[in-house]
This record gives C-alpha cells, sequence and structure tokens, in this order.
C-alpha cells in the first residue's frame, strides 16, 4: 500500500461549469476513499501559471465549490509554474515525512514526461507505482490525448535544463560554502577540503553540501552535480574535467591516463585542469602534491585502507609515473573521525595495536578505541615521507567528524543516510 499519493492535474484545463467540479470531486473522493486510511500524505500537483487560464479556462483550485474546497483541504496542494519546482517540492514534503511508497495518479498522455522528470529528481530509494487517472467530462471540458511513450532526445535535455535552472535558483543552506586549504601546498596547485555548508541538500543527514549520490540515499545526482558546481565556481575548476575516487576500502591507486579500474582509493595525476578528488565522512580524504614535478594525487582511507597502505601506495605510484622525490612529496591529511569517536572490534583493532600501540586506545577493552590518522602519519614516515611534509594537526582539519555535526558529515554519527565531504587538488592550466 502506498505511503504517499500524488495526483497529476498539472496539465489538466478545467472550466468553471458545475459539472467538472462534480468530477473533479467524485475523483477525489475515490482517491480519498482508496488511499486514505494508509496514506500518510495526499497530494494535488497544479499549475498556477498564466497560461493556466487562458480561453476562459481556469486552474481547478481557483473557482472551487463548497464541497470541492471541503474536500481539497484533506490533500496537500502543490502549485508551480514549473514541473522541476512542483516535484522538487513534493519530494521535500515526502521526505520530511520519510516515506518511500508513491503512487502516481497522471493522465495517460503525461506519464512517459512525469517519469523523466521523476527519473532525474528521485533515486532507488523510492518505490513509484503509477495509475491512469480516469476523468472524463461530457463536452470535452477536460482536454486529454492518448498515452505519449516515448521522450524526445531534445525533450530529455529540455527536462534537464528545467531541472537544473530550477535548482541553481536554490539558497545555500546551512551558511556559506567554506573551503579549507593547507599553506603546505604550493600555488601552482588548486585544493581544499569542503565542510558540510553552503549546499542545497536539505534532507537532515545530508545537508547541505552533500557530495555523493547512491542509489541508497535519498539525493539524486542532479543536486550533487549542483552542489559540485558551485564548489567549481568557488574553487576555479572545470566540473567537466572532475574525477572522484570509487572506493572499495582498498589500495588500488588509478594512475590517470591509463585504463581506468573498476574501483580504486586513489588517484595520481600530472594533467593539467584536471581535478581529483577524495571522498570522505569519517575516512580520510588524502592529498598529495609535488611541487617540483608538478603532480599531485588523492586517496580515500578508512581503516581498512589505512592498513593495507593506500597512502603509500599513492606515494609508490607518483614515485613510478612521474619520477617524483619522496622528499618533494606534500601530504595533508583531510577531517576524518578521532579516536574519541571511532571504535573497532578487538580483532581488527590488532592491526593498528601490531603497527604502534599509540594507535589505540583501551586495547583490553572489547571494542577499543582507534586513531586512523596517527597510523596514517607512521606509516608515511616510515614510507619515507619528511614529517615536516605531512600535514594532519591543522585546526580546521584535526577536528574530529563525528564530533562536530555543524561542521562536517560522519557515518559513525549518522547511520547509514551520511552526507560525503571531499579533498580535491589540481594542477592550475
Amino acid at each position: 500500500m502506498a505511503e504517499a499519493v500524488l495526483i497529476d492535474f498539472f496539465g489538466l484545463k478545467f472550466n468553471s461549469q458545475k459539472n467538472s467540479h462534480q468530477v473533479l470531486l467524485k475523483t477525489l473522493n475515490a482517491v480519498r476513499y482508496h488511499h486514505a486510511a494508509k496514506a500518510k500524505f495526499l497530494c494535488i500537483m497544479c499549475c498556477n501559471s498564466i497560461s493556466c487560464e487562458r480561453d476562459g479556462e481556469h486552474n481547478f483550485e481557483l473557482e472551487a465549490s463548497n464541497g470541492l474546497s471541503a474536500l481539497l483541504r484533506e490533500f496537500e496542494t502543490v502549485s508551480h509554474p514549473s514541473m522541476a519546482a512542483s516535484l522538487y517540492t513534493i519530494k521535500q514534503k515526502i521526505d520530511e515525512k520519510n516515506l518511500s511508497s508513491i503512487k502516481v495518479i497522471v493522465p495517460m498522455h503525461r506519464k512517459t514526461l512525469l517519469k523523466a522528470f521523476i527519473d532525474q529528481l528521485f533515486t532507488n530509494v523510492y518505490n513509484f507505482e503509477f495509475e491512469d487517472l480516469q476523468v472524463t467530462l461530457r463536452g470535452g471540458l477536460v482536454k486529454q490525448s492518448t498515452e505519449i511513450n516515448m521522450i524526445t532526445d531534445q525533450e530529455q535535455e529540455a527536462i534537464q535544463n528545467e531541472i537544473k535552472t530550477y535548482l541553481r535558483s536554490l539558497p545555500a543552506l546551512k551558511g556559506e560554502l567554506t573551503i579549507i586549504t593547507s599553506p603546505l601546498i604550493s600555488d601552482i596547485f588548486l585544493h581544499g577540503f569542503t565542510t558540510r555548508t553552503g549546499g542545497i541538500s536539505y534532507i537532515p543527514t545530508l545537508s547541505s553540501f552533500n557530495l555523493f549520490s547512491s542509489s541508497k540515499r535519498r539525493d539524486p545526482k542532479v543536486v550533487v552535480q549542483e552542489n559540485l558546481r558551485r564548489l567549481g565556481n568557488a574553487a576555479g575548476f572545470d566540473v567537466e574535467k572532475f574525477y572522484q575516487i570509487k572506493t572499495d576500502h582498498a589500495n588500488d591507486i588509478w594512475i590517470m591516463g591509463r585504463k581506468e579500474p573498476e574501483s580504486y582509493d586513489g588517484i595520481t595525476t600530472n594533467q593539467r585542469g584536471v581535478t581529483i578528488a577524495a571522498l570522505g565522512a569519517d575516512c580520510i580524504p588524502i592529498v598529495f602534491a609535488d611541487p617540483v614535478k608538478k603532480a599531485c594525487g588523492v586517496a580515500h582511507s578508512g581503516w581498512r585502507g589505512t592498513l593495507l597502505g593506500v597512502a603509500m601506495a599513492t606515494v609508490h605510484a607518483l614515485i613510478t609515473e612521474y619520477s617524483c622525490s619522496l622528499e618533494d612529496i606534500i601530504v595533508v591529511l583531510g577531517p576524518s573521525v578521532g579516536p574519541c569517536c571511532f571504535t573497532l572490534p578487538r580483532e581488527s583493532a590488532k592491526g593498528f595495536h601490531n603497527l604502534d600501540p599509540e594507535c589505540v586506545r583501551l586495547f583490553d577493552s572489547p571494542n577499543p578505541c582507534v586513531d586512523i590518522r596517527k597510523a596514517t602519519r607512521i606509516l608515511l614516515e616510515r614510507g619515507g615521507i619528511l614529517p615536516q611534509n605531512i600535514q594532519d594537526l591543522n585546526q580546521d582539519l584535526n577536528i574530529c567528524t563525528s564530533c562536530h555535526p555543524d561542521k562536517f558529515f560522519s557515518h559513525v554519527r549518522d547511520g547509514l543516510n551520511f552526507g560525503t565531504q571531499i579533498g580535491f587538488i589540481s594542477i592550475r592550466e
């Protein structure tokens, strides 16, 4: 049974005759009868643009009879001239109630169009069921046509542009976009680490500058792409030349220019104008830079990747591929979870204790506290990176992601529907 029911009147035009209202009353009553007991959200989507009122026709809500007005109060009405704005507003209301099963009652001729918008604005978290809207009035009071089964490339592009235009109009949430940088990295590079402020993601655990979308989260790709566009504008990089790690919590590295693996936790490049990024939400996003050979890299280092040596694997890729020298490589650790909030089962924590007992607190407990930042520094120094070329104690970067919900996303704190920040770098063109 659907948790939410959406009735699409967006493309329908009604005149002010009484029998038009009677049919609408009958339609809404039928929806209420079948769904009101189970559904937690009943919604009507309609158009409030001037075009809906031409030729003596009116949006149904403008001249509703008393009976229809009373019934409409049981439905939430969303009116926008833009289809993208209407559906995004409805999505917000659905997300506020944490619903995922949605029935859409839609005129046959609009079903394919509506699906195209939904595919862009919703993820696989949501389950949609479609039902034909059966409204037939004598005298053709409701204008309908046959079902359209295909969206042309031109129409698809128009849909994408409408959505992009609407999302660009939205204000930043939770404050201004903030980029944390390191003084160790030369100005020949663009680089930074993001926080959670300044984006448009509105779901509490993703708000607001979430930079990763998946089928398991409620943030669609178009929202993440808009956040990324804003980051590119603020930082000065080309989002069309942006590549981020395809995380596997291991130590594989993609050397850009070679065949891209299916998954990898590090990237290196010496290509100018290309921005590479590592994800983080408790795991460490690490940025590498060699100003002498003009090469750079990023790595995603969770506890597994840390023990597997992903940081030094990235360093070795820089040395092997671009002839970098150990003494020239700068390494900056982005925000991550601290030992105050991160624990592992004792068996898993043994690897860190064997590396250095200082990496583990309360080792004799069932779930010792683990310091992945300290472990990363130890491995980098043992690998030959100069201690002064490792930045892990910067005041803005060395605060625990889990302890600071105002600044950072955290998987440990927020659970499966967590947001993601990134560390990024590129060589200026």
